[in-house]
């Protein structure tokens, strides 16, 4: 590998009184140096902010929900940041801090921007530490959690793994508790049959679980990334992931072919779509197949929602199941001229389309 990135969740960054654990974020920065060592560029996206805020600022009562958040992880990511900054220095290494929100990923252009900020870091040699801004990430402009973040910035900078590091080893066929429950250590293919399994108990400090961790991990998957969902809490976990003479028990999401960056961003995109577009029976028979086949006027029945040249939108069949997501080559005015028409240039071209 030459390029990874690791997502670190609030479980394993907090000790039980809720108290950053300082051991472990040490822990992770020497596994960092290690990996620079062996040429492995990495990307960190850390959650911790409202944890590390929440031990340092008692709110009184009266503090709503929102706004707590806001606070603690603006107290909480400076302590953050300087902790991890602190043991970083012990190792010669810079960090540089990223905080984004949704609406950094809804445009090709952003996305460009962001994906260049990453890449100058990483050639030079600085380590990006990436978080939700939570002081202005509210209601709809939230991520489902980091979990959704490190999934869009492991395509974004084109990494070869993502590994997602929580408090168990990951996926069990039951309750983690039970003894009857056996870890599944590789997934490859549909992902729809594991939810039978996972819980969707979430932590103290995090938004998301292991349904979260196991979309994501799906997702990323079929755009060409390993995925790898490990227990945080065990020293030396990632170096020992990247070593193929090591045996760690851990959940690995066995990738598909690689696809294209911009295929990759929008396997990433869902959630970002300005319109939905319905399609018939002919239409997603012609996507789906092994052929490379674009979305045509001629096999579209309905548009919901107003779009323009280069906006995302989702593409379902007419039972109103996800098909995939594209980038429109074309606005919906023109769009409704040729909607069921023939010879008329695709709404969304090929390269352009990403089918679930």
């Amino acid at each position: 590998m030459k390029r990874i990135c690791i997502k670190i969740g609030s479980n394993v960054l907090t000790k039980e009184n809720g108290e950053l654990n300082k051991e472990r974020i040490k822990n992770i920065v020497y596994q960092i140096s290690e990996l620079r060592k062996k040429n492995i560029q990495c990307i960190l996206v850390s959650s911790g902010a409202v944890a590390a805020g929440k031990s340092k600022i008692k709110l009184c009562d009266k503090t709503d929900t929102v706004t707590a958040r806001q606070i603690w992880s603006s107290v909480g990511q400076v302590e953050l940041l300087n902790v991890y900054s602190s043991y970083l220095k012990e190792y010669d290494i810079e960090c540089a801090q990223l905080l984004v929100t949704k609406q950094d990923f809804r445009t090709r252009e952003h996305y460009l921007n962001m994906k260049n900020c990453l890449t100058s870091l990483l050639h030079n040699g600085v380590l990006p530490i990436i978080n939700e801004n939570d002081a202005i990430s509210v209601t709809a402009l939230m991520f489902t959690d980091n979990d959704e973040l490190s999934g869009l910035i492991a395509s974004m900078i084109d990494s070869e793994a993502l590994f997602l590091l929580s408090n168990i080893n990951g996926i069990y066929t039951g309750n983690p508790d039970n003894p009857d429950s056996t870890l599944l250590k590789t997934v490859d293919g549909d992902i729809n049959r594991l939810k039978q399994y996972i819980s969707t108990k979430k932590s103290n400090f995090g938004r998301g679980g292991m349904l979260t961790k196991c979309s994501i991990a799906g997702r990323v998957a079929k755009s060409g990334i390993s995925v790898h969902i490990a227990n945080g809490g065990i020293d030396n976990i990632v170096l020992k992931l990247v070593d193929s003479s090591v045996n760690v028990d851990h959940t690995e999401f066995t990738p598909s072919k690689k696809t294209s960056t911009v295929k990759q961003w929008l396997a990433s995109s869902d959630g970002f779509e300005k319109a939905k577009i319905t399609i018939n029976e002919g239409a997603e028979e012609a996507l789906c197949s092994n052929r490379a086949n674009s979305l045509l006027p001629i096999g579209i029945v309905e548009m919901k929602g107003s779009f323009e040249k280069g906006d995302i939108v989702k593409i379902i069949n007419m039972d109103g199941k996800v098909v995939g997501l594209g980038k429109t080559a074309y606005n919906k005015t023109k769009a409704k001229i040729h909607i069921g028409k023939s010879g008329a240039k695709p709404l969304v071209h090929y390269d352009y389309l990403f089918l679930y």
